[in-house]
């Protein structure tokens, strides 16, 4: 009787937060666990990887290192108490994982042996410490941390309080390095290697032990990614060599096995468009101090994973697809690598044996780690996919359709798994942000819009990939230069009037929301279209001079734009949603950051004050503490209950309180 009793109650709990039509609460839905960042070992017999999970009582979100030797069942390793553990590297011998955590000591680097053991501290820096490499042969680790206040910061923050001056509100980061003694007791003192008024960025070992390769550019701030520079220090006499400094941007990437050349990505002499343009890669040859461009047959951004004997392997997007290729390092050409998998992540490589460890997935399942041999079949090592296997996840299917002016957009369409194309269904369109990001079709699409519960519910779910979208090609990521807003909007339009032909929507129950660029998209819907009964607008744009002034990545705006304000007021005005504030009618909910940099929360005000001016339905609600991203549990559930209600009110006809019991 106890046990029916419990069983009852236990019910009912699970119940009470579960929302009307659907059969997965949110709550679980945020509590899906993610693995990330697969590593091998030198000899290939032994991956560590990431997990991610859900902690509801500290509200935030535990990364801890799982591994598995020999391919068998995965084993936790590290366990950092309200913290988490990151960044695994492998020792060059393989006998060690270091980690960084902060264990009450702010970011410091651990080590743990494999055969056993607590994990050992290594540094103990009272700023912390930001990246770290170990040296080629494992006696050394250098990494960056961010310089102290000096005496005199110290001395005027003590007399004038707290003020910043815009521009100068930085610390530079350093490299330093630190003696590794795995049999000591006594931890090393870490030795100062750079020094001056410039930013270290990146960095890494060459293989011959004698020197470290570093991106340097002149301050840590967003905007001065285009100063960097790639620069050499030697250890022995700390003598600084530069490399290749082009007038725009330059980053180390990797070097090649024999430490005599790098592939590196450079802007070259463009810092006007690099923000929808594809980027370039290069080979730098150390004996002759000469650079050439290599993988030009792509036409996508690429990612360099690795560089060994076989070649230089990279991955880009295709579509809704992503895709590892092997560059010959002598002529540049690129070749498909075939992996079984729809979206490659990543990719780690053996140094002593052809295993790799892989992270990736298919359309219709989560993240998993694979281990296996390059061309052979993938051992499944995690079982992410496991926790959804029984939800009543949707049909994802990729289509086409022609834009305004004749341009392909594709999108991911969401369907009910009982689907009938005979019947109208209401229909919400969910729109990414970037402009520079792709949405791949997904069995539970995470962030903070319900896809899954909707679609659930009886909706279809349109997920555009709009002009500007990565995955297909810089042309296709060009055309919304001098266009945002009005091209994306008729990239929506048209992908809403082309599933209306199909016949199996209903126009009068529609619905449009996104976030940061989506947000913007979507506030550009609001005050242009009233073809939608809801609107959802999340960290939009409001208004290009508001965010020209404000953001900090003032150059995004002159890029797309190609003009400032001052320049060219009428292409600010054109493609600023509230230019046609008096047009709006849809019922809006706007949602934003108390502390966005990226789109400072003014952009919320200013359309939330011009839709009640106009009397048109609206809601702002601003969530304390954040920036630009939900990046904690608790505030992302506010957040999904808040697009639910809103959504379901104007498009179910339906009133959902929030449960508190």
């Amino acid at each position: 009787m106890r046990i029916l009793y419990f069983c009852i109650i236990l019910c009912f709990a699970s119940s009470a937060f579960s929302q009307k039509n659907a059969s997965i609460s949110f709550e679980k839905w945020v509590s899906v666990k993610n693995v990330s960042a697969p590593i091998i070992s030198p000899d290939g017999n032994t991956i560590v990887y990431t997990l991610t999970s859900t902690d509801w009582s500290s509200n935030g979100y535990d990364a801890e290192i799982w591994m598995s030797r020999e391919g068998a069942t995965p084993i936790q390793l590290t366990r950092t108490g309200k913290s988490s553990s990151t960044a695994a590297q492998f020792s060059p011998n393989g006998r060690y994982v270091s980690f960084l955590a902060d264990r009450g000591d702010k970011n410091q680097l651990y080590v743990i042996d494999l055969n056993g053991g607590e994990a050992l501290q290594i540094t103990k820096e009272e700023e912390g410490i930001g990246a770290y490499k170990w040296s080629p042969d494992g006696a050394q680790i250098a990494f960056s941390k961010t310089e102290a206040d000096s005496k005199r910061e110290k001395a005027i923050k003590e007399k004038f309080g707290a003020f910043g001056i815009e521009g100068e509100e930085y610390k530079h980061a350093h490299l330093w390095v630190i003696n590794f003694h795995p049999d000591s007791t006594k931890m090393s003192v870490s030795k100062r290697l750079t020094e001056g008024n410039f930013t270290v960025s990146g960095f890494d070992w060459n293989p011959d032990g004698k020197s470290i390769v570093f991106n340097r550019q002149r301050d840590p701030l967003i905007n001065s990614g285009i100063s960097a520079d790639i620069v050499s220090i030697n250890l022995s006499d700390k003598k600084i060599i530069p490399l290749v400094a082009n007038p725009a941007s330059d980053f180390f990437i990797r070097w090649n096995p024999e430490g005599t050349a790098f592939v590196y990505t450079s802007s070259v002499n463009d810092s006007i468009t690099q923000f929808y343009k594809n980027n370039r890669l290069f080979v730098y040859d150390m004996a002759t101090q000469k650079s050439r461009e290599i993988a030009t047959d792509i036409d996508e951004n690429k990612n360099v994973v690795e560089w060994n004997s076989n070649g230089i392997y990279l991955i880009a997007l295709e579509k809704t697809k992503q895709k590892l290729y092997v560059v010959d390092s002598k002529t540049g050409k690129t070749q498909p690598v075939s992996i079984p998998l729809d979206i490659v992540g990543t990719v780690s490589f053996s140094k002593q044996s052809d295993k790799i460890a892989v992270l990736g997935r298919n359309h219709d399942g989560l993240n998993e780690v694979y281990i296996g041999r390059m061309n052979a079949e993938l051992k499944k090592l995690s079982n992410s996919t496991a926790q959804i296997a029984n939800w009543n996840t949707p049909v994802n299917e990729v289509i086409q359709w022609k834009s305004k002016d004749n341009n392909t957009i594709e999108g991911v369409l969401l369907k009910p798994r009982n689907f009938d194309p005979k019947k109208k269904y209401p229909l919400l369109v969910v729109i990414h942000g970037g402009p520079t990001a792709i949405d791949f079709p997904d069995p539970a699409p995470g962030t903070v819009y319900p896809i899954m519960h909707w679609v659930e519910k009886g909706a279809l779910v349109l997920r555009v990939n709009y002009r500007g979208s990565a995955g297909y090609g810089e042309k296709f990521r060009s055309l919304n230069v001098r266009n945002l807003g009005v091209g994306d909007m008729w990239d929506v339009v048209s992908g809403v009037e082309y599933l209306n032909s199909k016949g199996f929507i209903d126009t009068s129950r529609m619905g449009s929301m996104g976030w940061s660029q989506g947000g913007y998209i979507s506030a550009f819907l609001t005050t242009n279209t009233n073809m939608f009964k809801a609107i959802s607008v999340g960290a939009g744009i409001s208004n290009w001079v508001t965010y020209y002034v404000s953001t900090d990545i003032t150059p995004f705006t002159r890029q797309y734009l190609e003009a400032t304000p001052w320049s060219n007021m009428e292409i600010y005005r054109k493609t600023s949603p509230m230019t046609n504030i008096n047009k709006a009618s849809t019922p809006t909910l706007i949602q934003h950051g108390e502390f966005d940099k990226r789109v400072p929360i003014s952009n919320a005000y200013e359309l939330y004050r011009g839709l009640q001016d106009r009397g048109v339905p609206s809601k702002l609600i601003v969530y304390k503490g954040f920036g630009h991203g939900i990046n904690k549990p608790k505030e992302r559930l506010a957040a999904i209950w808040h697009n639910w209600q809103w959504f379901n009110k104007y498009i179910f006809e339906e009133e959902e309180a929030m449960p508190v019991d």
